[in-house]
């Protein structure tokens, strides 16, 4: 390989790997000031995973949120979760889980109608979830005093590694996940950071 190409491919990894979330193909041309086309960089991208599959790397580039990122190769996920499970729950609590999970399926969705899903009130989960920007404003419903209604964001795409919305989980493949793993245990132990919600959880339901 040509030193030049290797200069390419070195510097797009360095990227890769020092950004906190996916890069854009758009961030990649703009620091670098390579011009490159977009199947450019899926061909490096290709090089790269190449390199790290013959050399026993536990990680590859992937797709995803609009960008490219790190990630581990799945036999490796049980041991990368139980190291990862206490940051979870520092990040989201159960209730937040819930209202994202319905921001998400139901999307766009006002307060009222995630209300009405869970059974208790949202409020303090989707401020939360807005401090976080994994959701955010996407206009006003049509309804009697015009609610806001919220929708997910590309964070909250790669938070779940999700190259689009396209790739959503089914609800019950979510659950079956969260049982088969640890991270169900903390983040029923500590009861996290929120104050408790009056009422009974209604049951999640998948948008037909």
């Amino acid at each position: 390989m040509q030193d030049r190409d290797r200069h390419i491919l070195q510097s797009i990894e360095a990227l890769v790997f020092a950004s906190e979330e996916a890069i854009t193909f758009q961030t990649i041309c703009q620091v670098t000031g390579f011009e490159l086309k977009y199947r450019d960089l899926e061909e490096i991208v290709a090089d790269l995973n190449r390199e790290y599959e013959a050399t026993g790397r536990t990680f590859r580039i992937h797709a995803l949120a609009g960008g490219f990122r790190f990630l581990s190769e799945p036999e490796h996920g049980d041991l990368i979760r139980k190291l990862l499970a206490p940051v979870i729950q520092r990040r989201l609590s159960r209730s937040m889980i819930e209202v994202l999970s319905v921001v998400a399926w139901h999307q766009p969705v006002t307060r009222g109608e995630i209300q009405q899903i869970r059974g208790v009130s949202p409020d303090y989960a989707i401020d939360r979830l807005l401090e976080r920007s994994l959701i955010d404003v996407r206009g006003r419903a049509d309804s009697p005093g015009r609610p806001l209604q919220y929708g997910t964001t590309r964070e909250f795409l790669d938070l779940f590694h999700l190259p689009s919305l396209k790739d959503l989980p089914k609800l019950r493949e979510i659950r079956e996940i969260l049982q088969e793993h640890e991270e169900q245990q903390y983040l029923s132990a500590a009861g996290g950071d929120e104050p408790p919600e009056s009422g009974q959880t209604g049951e999640l339901q998948e948008k037909e």
